[in-house]
């Protein structure tokens, strides 16, 4: 099987940026500050055009590992045509999540968390990493975003 040719860096930004938006899952990696082994766990999450926004319970390895150290990494799409996002994630309490926020959170992904029993804490990723590719040929060039900045297209 052939692959098709390397996107460039500007139709490959412009591919993510399409992903972000109209994926609604996503794979979650955090770890403990404690050099524990790393979790990984699928979340639906919410992209406004800067920061992506998630909820899991506070108590889940997740939610405390994400209150304990503040970075997450994130996989999105399936292998062939996946986006990695490493990012800082602040973590937001449902009382102090803009109404709006939560609102859109509970349309898009068909999740509340507000409706639960079990308390659970959104949490806003803003990436500081993105890199993306299809196969092989994408691997030079896959870093899209470094410190928080995206690269410019070539």
């Amino acid at each position: 099987m052939t692959p098709p040719p390397a996107r460039s860096a500007e139709q490959r930004k412009k591919d993510t940026l399409h992903r972000l938006e109209s994926d609604v899952d996503a794979w979650v990696a955090t770890a403990g500050p404690d050099g524990a082994a790393p979790y990984l766990v699928p979340l639906s999450y919410v992209w406004d055009g800067t920061s992506l926004l998630f909820a899991t319970p506070a108590e889940s390895p997740t939610g405390r590992n994400l209150v304990a150290t503040g970075r997450a990494r994130l996989g999105i799409g399936p292998t062939r045509d996946v986006v990695l996002v490493e990012g800082i994630a602040q973590a937001v309490t449902p009382e102090d999540l803009p109404e709006e926020d939560a609102e859109i959170f509970a349309g898009k992904t068909g999740f509340d968390p507000r409706q639960l029993a079990t308390r659970y804490l959104y949490f806003r990723v803003l990436p500081q990493r993105v890199q993306a590719w299809r196969e092989a040929n994408e691997l030079r060039g896959r870093e899209l975003m470094r410190d928080g900045e995206w690269l410019p297209a070539d």
